[in-house]
């Protein structure tokens, strides 16, 4: 369809399509979840396993695909069991990184075996691999709801240790929170959100949904509540952006979202060195209006964990 500026009759014209409907609603509902867990995946430097547990992943569901199941429950078991795994072997985070490179590659090898073995249509392959929101039934929407439910109300009841875990695990652990079974619990929740959120997104580009929002909302606000207020809103945004561009354009809409939240992205990095520029020259102009001598303070941000340049420093847990 060619794009026309009547784009409130347009969103009617796709509301009439059952499949734009369950895409649209199952988008908004994975990249709520992906905006939240997003953020404390950030906080944790957890992208390195978001990026493991996508790829074991897809070797679940090229195994459900090759079995005949609902690739979703071949996600689910994989992603599950390997961050079972992860959070067993390495209960640091900072020490995972052998852990998750060898399971990584045994569950990448699996994958390759299941689909050596599989003898029906690429396509199936294809979305796992890319994403294919447009062809979400309404059963995956009840499910993708229901996993949402799960990991909105889990990740309710245990936010705040693990917000404090996320942050200074030294701290945490001297506190005698149960750091291993907040760590499991995180992975899990992790799994769960990676499983639902590959359905549209795909394993491949996972990351334009569970890091890139909330890696621009730390970058925007220290608070905590703000900053995975606005990883919702940035995911939401590319999702539904996206939607309505595959609206009109041939390619698939996977790619119009991580466009979308890598051009943010791109942004939000670009924009405080010219706020630098800015304050510097406000900076300036204070200096000449105030006595010599007199103390000086600056506002120039720093990482959200203390050595991350152009982030703000993060404000107490309330």
């Amino acid at each position: 369809m060619s794009f026309d500026w009547n784009i409130i009759t347009d969103f009617r014209v796709m509301w009439q399509y059952s499949f734009f409907r369950n895409a649209f609603i199952a988008g908004t509902m994975i990249a709520v979840v992906a905006g939240i867990i997003g953020y404390l995946v950030v906080l944790r430097r957890a992208a390195f396993a978001t990026h493991a547990l996508g790829h074991t992943g897809f070797s679940g569901a090229a195994g459900a695909v090759l079995f005949g199941v609902n690739p979703v429950y071949g996600l689910l078991l994989f992603t599950m069991s390997t961050g079972t795994g992860i959070a067993l072997l390495g209960p640091r985070a900072a020490n995972r990184d052998v852990e998750i490179g060898t399971v990584l590659a045994f569950a990448l090898g699996i994958g390759l075996l299941f689909i050596s073995l599989y003898t029906g249509y690429d396509t199936e392959v294809y979305s796992i691999l890319f994403g294919e929101v447009l062809g979400i039934s309404s059963s995956q929407v009840a499910l993708t709801a229901e996993a949402s439910a799960v990991i909105l109300i889990a990740t309710a009841l245990i936010y705040r240790p693990l917000l404090f875990a996320s942050l200074d695990e030294d701290v945490a652990e001297a506190k005698g929170l149960p750091m291993l079974g907040l760590g499991l619990a995180f992975m899990l929740l992790l799994a769960v959100t990676i499983s639902i959120a590959v359905q549209i997104i795909g394993v491949l580009l996972i990351f334009a949904l569970m890091v890139t929002p909330a890696a621009i909302a730390v970058r925007l606000t220290r608070r905590p509540a703000y900053a995975v207020l606005v990883a919702i809103l940035v995911a939401v945004f590319a999702t539904w952006a996206g939607l309505i561009i595959a609206f009109y354009e041939a390619p698939p809409a996977s790619f119009f979202i991580v466009t979308i939240a890598f051009v943010l992205y791109v942004a939000v990095r670009a924009a405080p060195p010219v706020a630098g520029l800015l304050r510097g020259v406000g900076t300036s102009a204070r200096r000449r209006r105030t006595a010599p001598g007199g103390p000086s303070t600056s506002s120039d941000s720093v990482g959200i964990l203390g050595n991350q340049p152009g982030q703000r420093p993060l404000e107490p847990l309330t």
